[in-house]
């Protein structure tokens, strides 16, 4: 090795990107160029969302909810809540739209996806999980065109299959905010003057700071956490589905 001059360096491979992988780096670039990114994070309660998730199962015919599912109808209502979340924001215009299509990020071969679910504030648990995974799989199977990926008014993703704890999601441009789950941990708690392991996940929630304020999704953090918090609510009784 010589003393002076640059380290050496050997190319192992040189790779090409992708068509996918362009337009992910396309529009990864323009929403950091375009949006003013600011995450929060909050801590929720994951016990009665588990078990709503659990009771479910047991409730619901044909298809099985998974936590995602129950996390969109909670989503839902705290999008009625704070509908300045449920926009876009494009030639300094701020759009609020009276549906709310959510795209549900997926990763397949060669990148990142995110099919919308139209209309969630209009459908059932079931419902709901019935339509993300009939999209889930046609979008893994290759059978989808780019109005799948259209007309979203807010962006899910979650992490927490993958082990991830928090992490800062990047907003869909022209949307306003990206909500990203963690996985979810077991810590030890004071209940009751007693200690007890509780399990918990982390939200985070990307905003573009143009046209929302860090007070405005704290609100809107604490609004979803409250309907996770009864997240039995989603969850028909076993007997309307019999």
């Amino acid at each position: 090795m010589s003393e002076d001059g640059p380290a050496e360096r050997t190319v192992r491979e040189e790779r090409s990107l992708t068509p996918m992988r362009k337009t992910i780096a396309n529009r990864l670039q323009e929403s950091y160029q375009e949006a003013v990114h600011v995450t929060v994070n909050r801590t929720i309660d994951a016990e009665e969302l588990l078990s709503a998730a659990d009771d479910a199962g047991k409730a619901v015919e044909n298809v099985d909810p998974t936590v995602t599912d129950i996390v969109l109808c909670a989503l839902s209502d705290t999008l009625a809540a704070h509908p300045a979340f449920n926009a876009t924001f494009e030639d300094g215009t701020h759009r609020l739209y009276e549906e709310q299509n959510v795209g549900v990020a997926i990763t397949i071969e060669g990148g990142l996806v995110t099919p919308v679910v139209a209309d969630i504030g209009s459908l059932s648990l079931s419902e709901v999980a019935t339509e993300r995974q009939r999209l889930t799989e046609r979008v893994q199977a290759g059978d989808y065109t780019m109005s799948t990926f259209k007309g979203g008014t807010f962006t899910i993703s979650n992490l927490g299959p993958l082990g991830v704890d928090s992490f800062n999601p990047v907003i869909n441009p022209p949307e306003v905010a990206l909500l990203g789950l963690g996985r979810i941990n077991e810590p030890a708690v004071a209940v009751d003057e007693d200690v007890t392991l509780h399990r918990q996940l982390t939200a985070s929630l990307s905003f573009d700071h143009r046209v929302v304020d860090g007070a405005d999704a704290a609100r809107f953090l604490e609004t979803l956490a409250a309907h996770l918090d009864d997240a039995s609510q989603y969850v028909p009784p076993a007997s309307s589905e019999a």
